[in-house]
């Protein structure tokens, strides 16, 4: 697109008009107006299953320790990895919270449940329920009020490892 011809005063111009640049500099502002969107939605996808990924290790890890115990982990703080999960996760892991927000939680005879493990968003922001929603569509129904993972307060969700 580069022009050349001769100006007014005899010289050949060399070069890129304005007009030029600005059609490029919005041809690039669509593109990236197309392109974004999809990169947030990989962005969250990837959030949602690596949370999933997690919960599914610590419910494994709570199934462990109830076949050499059983008994099911005691209840611990949000933020706070439970002393049967000792040996079979990571400190860090557990602590460092979930990938989506908020931290990991264990229950023990709590909402009704004999045990479960979740995330609890006790400081920050929550998911929005239709975020939890795809969540709980990986484990069973894609309803946060029944089955295996669900809303046990607005700003809990928790997969119930035992009923």
């Amino acid at each position: 697109m580069a022009r050349t011809g001769v100006g007014s005063c005899g010289r050949r111009r060399v070069g890129f008009t304005l007009v030029e640049i600005l059609i490029v500099v919005v041809i690039l502002g669509i593109l990236a107006a197309i392109v974004t969107p999809q990169f947030a939605n990989a962005t969250q996808e990837a959030q949602q299953g690596a949370f999933v990924s997690e919960l599914k290790l610590f419910e494994d890890a709570a199934y462990i320790y109830h076949a050499q115990t059983g008994l099911y982990p005691d209840d611990a703080s949000s933020g706070e990895m439970p002393a049967a999960f000792e040996g079979l996760v990571r400190r860090e892991q557990w602590e460092s919270g979930t990938p989506i927000g908020g931290q990991w939680d264990a229950e023990n005879d709590t909402f009704g449940f004999r045990s479960s493990v979740g995330v609890h968003f006790n400081s920050g922001p929550s998911q929005e329920p239709e975020f939890m929603e795809l969540i709980d569509g990986t484990f069973d129904d894609g309803d946060l009020e029944a089955g295996v993972f669900r809303q046990i307060a607005s700003d809990r969700y928790y997969l119930v490892v035992a009923f």
